[in-house]
């Protein structure tokens, strides 16, 4: 069982496809891990050798930020941002969209659901 970064790969999919599950890899990332490790993309997870499984273990803990260390640096530049009032971090804050998109009728994944207390009656 290949156990990297504190995730677990399933054993059924190829590498490539099984590196994305650790957070902060995605497919471009998982291709370079396994070009720098020298691994082929088209072996499955169960056919990794030991050597194979402890080179991507060690590549990925000595050179990348993943998983915990990865989400504790998000959430102190958000953090900071907030701090220092800027105007992402007072989007932030308020919890609505930081990127500049409307929220007069859409953004409802940002503000949630609607809250009126009036209702329609037809």
């Amino acid at each position: 069982m290949a156990h990297i970064a504190g995730v677990e790969l399933p054993r059924d999919k190829r590498v490539v496809i099984g590196l994305t599950y650790i957070y902060g890899i995605g497919r471009t990332l998982a291709s370079q891990i396994l070009v720098k490790a020298g691994i082929k993309e088209d072996i499955k997870v169960k056919n990794l050798s030991v050597e194979e499984e402890k080179a991507l273990r060690t590549l990925i803990q000595e050179d990348y930020l993943v998983e915990g260390s990865l989400r504790t640096t998000k959430a102190m530049n958000i953090k900071r941002l907030m701090e220092i009032n800027c105007y992402r971090g007072i989007r932030h804050k308020r919890g609505l969209p930081c990127h500049g998109q409307r929220t007069k009728t859409n953004a409802r994944t940002r503000k949630g659901p609607k809250s009126g207390s009036i209702k329609r009656k037809k």
